[in-house]
């Protein structure tokens, strides 16, 4: 059964006519409601005319420059002092929404302000002031990150190389990997530093590296010769000597300004080359010709595509996030850094097998298993296929006594021999207690969950290998 509806009672937004629409009389509720409607308008796709729409919004009001402001708003008035400025002021940071969306993005604590995280994307290139820039932060930063990351891998990898581990460590922690976590953060820079950038901006500058000290180490007197030679260095060297990378420790040198001499012997070849090319191109057309011109075009390439200039941006991202860490410590404490450092730096994937280089395996792998007390390691066949066909695959395992410790397979013997050692060389040094092995700064905590105090505080001592083994 059907039952009536009743048009009245329906409400009274959705029964407004168009406009220029015949209606017919209705009761009077109905018109109370139309009356209603006309006095608070609502847009409905169906009832509502562009003429109305134009005629509820104020015409846009134009400058004498012709700008419609009402679009286009002005930009935000500046002190006159604030052009003169290397970096933004930080009363500004409170304005800036680039920093707010930053500051929200990395779920920072609300105890660290919006002027400090500015004062992080202000790189020492920038601003030399040590007061407004980043190096202090980024100083405090990069011990945490070294430090956190180091002990990481030596409880979880006890058995890695010092070469190994000083690969590992910049392949987490170092400049190329913190300069992609920047990049992840939606970090983006400044064409130039100046005292107008917005504080969400990086800023650092192209000319000019800048000073600033971010690790421990010893500046060698003959370092133009190690890296010019390429000589050789020990691990104790490294220890000793280096940083936390194994790496020489050297300031970068400035950008060399040419002298005016210079420059005007330096263009006028220049010029009386582009008129010599500019007469080949003419008497090629006038020949019917138009020959390639293999010489680079007349052009400055930019500035951000050289060497140099990646290197200076990547290392301000990758101070920035030291930075970031340096202020996190600062204003949170260290179970908050540490929690900061663990999500956005030790979190990250970083395939250890691949960081292995060895020269001759068989003699190592003999050596370690004289130096631990094993049987000598002996190769065997274990299967084969197609020897005699194109395409032969061997597998060969090596045996210590009954014990197997690897397996590899190869085109020839020798090569499938050569896999074997090495699978068990690599199996030997990535040897790891486990997700669960604890961390001497996990003493430090609080431990404030329920029953986890007092186990916290107590320490158990972690596994230390004898040391690595020196084959060459």
């Amino acid at each position: 059964m059907m039952k009536r509806l009743r048009i009245e009672r329906a409400t009274g937004q959705l029964l407004v006519a168009r406009s220029g629409a015949a209606s017919n009389p209705g009761s009077t509720a109905l018109r109370s409601s139309y009356r209603a409607a006309q006095v608070v308008p609502v847009r409905h796709q169906s009832s509502y005319s562009s003429f109305e729409a134009e005629s509820q919004h104020p015409s846009p009001i134009y400058e004498e420059d012709g700008t419609d402001h009402s679009r286009f708003p002005p930009l935000e008035k500046l002190p006159p002092l604030t052009s003169t400025l290397p970096s933004p002021l930080p009363e500004r940071a409170l304005q800036s929404a680039k920093l707010a969306a930053l500051h929200a993005r990395l779920s920072l604590s609300p105890k660290i302000p919006l002027q400090t995280l500015a004062r992080t994307l202000v790189d020492p290139s920038a601003d030399p002031n040590p007061h407004f820039n980043n190096t202090s932060l980024a100083f405090l930063g990069s011990t945490i990150i070294n430090y956190h990351a180091s002990e990481w891998f030596m409880v979880h990898y006890p058995r890695l190389p010092m070469d190994v581990f000083y690969a590992a460590m910049t392949g987490l922690a170092g400049p190329a990997p913190l300069n992609r976590i920047a990049k992840s953060w939606g970090i983006e820079s400044a064409a130039a530093p100046g005292g107008e950038v917005d504080s969400g901006l990086l800023q650092f500058s192209l000319d000019s590296p800048g000073e600033s000290v971010l690790g421990f180490g010893y500046t060698r007197t003959i370092v133009d010769k190690i890296n010019k030679n390429n000589w050789q260095r020990s691990v104790n060297s490294k220890i000793i000597y280096d940083d936390d990378f194994g790496q020489v420790v050297s300031r970068p040198k400035p950008k060399p300004k040419p002298k005016p001499k210079q420059q005007e012997e330096e263009q006028e070849p220049q010029v009386e080359l582009d008129q010599e090319q500019d007469q080949d191109q003419e008497q090629d057309q006038e020949d019917g010709e138009y020959l390639y011109n293999p010489l680079p075009p007349k052009f400055s390439p930019t500035s951000y595509g050289s060497e140099r200039t990646r290197e200076l941006s990547e290392k301000a991202h990758a101070n920035f996030v030291r930075a970031v860490v340096g202020a996190t410590y600062a204003h949170c404490g260290r179970e908050q850094a540490k929690a900061f450092v663990k999500a956005h730096v030790l979190s990250r994937y970083l395939d250890l097998e691949r960081l292995f280089a060895f020269k001759h395996p068989t003699l190592e792998l003999a050596l370690l298993c004289a130096r631990e007390e094993f049987d000598p390691p002996v190769a065997r066949l274990l299967s084969e296929t197609g020897r005699l066909s194109r395409t032969p695959v061997f597998v060969v395992g090596i045996y210590s006594g009954n014990d197997k410790l690897g397996e590899g397979a190869g085109a020839t013997l020798e090569q499938a021999r050569l896999k074997a050692a090495m699978h068990a060389l690599k199996a030997w040094y990535l040897y790891s207690p486990g997700e669960g092995a604890r961390v001497p700064s996990d003493v430090l905590e609080s431990g404030e969950e329920e029953g986890l105090g007092k186990r916290m505080r107590t320490w158990e001592p972690v596994y230390v290998d004898i040391g690595e083994l020196i084959s060459r």
